[in-house]
């Protein structure tokens, strides 16, 4: 278990099943039945065709760096202690976008369209938040 200062989740009807399935070590996307649409964050209705026949299912864990930020100055005074750290918007190889953390490598090599994978990270007894690390590369 990591340390983690600031907001922990507060998992709600909608979005239940992802912080669940985390803490099991798998992330989850929600599909549309009616259109097939993947999509994150979860929501009740599909953002495409609004049909409410949603499902679960589990994401690769793979992505690639979309664009990302190295907060430097954090404004909620409780995270002072963890900067600097990278904000970035991973695109999954199934399609959808979350906003997670790369972790695990210095702040100033992410780069944009970086491979990176799911890591589970555990900050508290019942919390688990997706965070992102480097995919080592093969030479």
């Amino acid at each position: 278990m990591t340390d983690h200062l600031g907001p922990r989740p507060i998992p709600g009807p909608d979005d239940a099943p992802y912080w669940e399935a985390l803490a099991r070590g798998t992330l989850l996307i929600q599909r549309c039945e009616a259109c097939g649409t993947v999509r994150h964050p979860p929501h009740p209705r599909c953002g495409q065709c609004a049909s409410a026949s949603l499902s679960w299912t589990p994401a690769t864990g793979l992505g690639t760096v979309y664009s990302f930020t190295i907060v430097r100055h954090p404004a909620n005074p409780e995270l002072a202690g963890s900067v600097p750290y990278v904000v970035a918007l991973i695109e999954l190889d199934e399609g959808p976008r979350l906003v997670s953390n790369v972790v695990g490598v210095d702040p100033n090599l992410v780069a944009i369209d970086q491979r990176v994978q799911v890591q589970f990270d555990r900050v508290g007894p019942d919390t688990v938040l997706p965070r992102f690390s480097p995919v080592e590369v093969d030479r």
